[in-house]
């Protein structure tokens, strides 16, 4: 079982940065920060991602896209799979470059990369375009994958984005967090330099609202063998020690949600 971390660090002030900026400088230290959000989201995702890759029921070689990538933790799970080509997108050019080196990458590019010939990466600012990124066609991915990454985005924008991408019988993971702790705080990290917390644009989604706004742009969930659709996470005492002490001012708090959706048949 992994030692706790360090609980909340100090903090002089609070600075709300844009997002894209807020991760550029994330980037760093985004998976050593002892992030008990990030770690439940991967306890999770034991069970869910292999739920999802079941879930894709198109022809192969699928064309799977994590929208969000930040440092590439779920990328490596995509990469995975076989028969399959990933495109790994973020708006922010600092986790790019920590997913690059996570999964061996020299370079930035978004062409497809010579010794990986079945992976690439491109810059996506959702809420800069309407468009898919130049290296997606508009619907021709099978699957895409979407962790702790809505809490930035309009629900609307990223729905309308993920239907874009998406082909009919696609399927999407999304995981995020829940409104319960989104009522009460926000993503963010203590800058070890500035002593400042920063804080991006965060929106505290409710699963009620982001199962109505998926059905707008015809994305149904997927129910588990018996029957749970959206799945909802609160800490408990038993958790703290495997998700480290910053989790435990958050027990009995619901943190975290996540489901599986399929793209209705055209």
């Amino acid at each position: 079982m992994a030692h706790p971390t360090a609980a909340d660090p100090h903090f002089n002030s609070v600075c709300y940065i844009p997002t894209n900026e807020a991760y550029d400088r994330w980037a760093e230290v985004y998976d050593s920060d002892g992030n008990f959000l990030q770690a439940l989201d991967d306890l999770e995702l034991k069970t869910l991602f292999p739920r999802f890759v079941a879930s894709i029921k198109l022809p192969k070689p699928w064309r799977a896209v994590d929208l969000g990538c930040g440092t590439g933790r779920n990328t490596a799970l995509l990469f995975g799979i076989p028969e399959s080509e990933v495109i790994a997108l973020d708006a922010s050019k600092g986790m790019l470059e920590v997913a690059k080196t996570r999964l061996g990458v020299s370079s930035l590019t978004s062409e497809i990369l010579g010794d990986k010939p079945n992976l690439r990466f491109d810059i996506f600012d959702m809420l800069a375009t309407s468009a898919p990124p130049a290296s997606v066609i508009p619907h021709t991915v099978d699957a895409i994958i979407s962790t702790l990454v809505v809490e930035h985005i309009p629900l609307s924008v990223f729905f309308a984005h993920v239907s874009q991408l998406l082909r009919p019988g696609g399927v999407l993971l999304l995981t995020n967090m829940h409104s319960h702790m989104g009522s009460i705080s926000q993503a963010g990290f203590v800058d070890k330099v500035t002593g400042e917390k920063i804080r991006p644009t965060s929106y505290a989604h409710t699963v009620e609202d982001v199962l109505l706004e998926a059905r707008k742009f015809g994305l149904e969930v997927e129910t588990d063998a018996e029957g749970n659709g959206i799945l909802e996470r609160a800490v408990s005492e038993d958790m703290v020690e495997k998700l480290g002490l910053r989790s435990a001012k958050w027990v009995s708090i619901t943190c975290w949600f996540g489901g599986i959706f399929r793209k209705v048949d055209e």
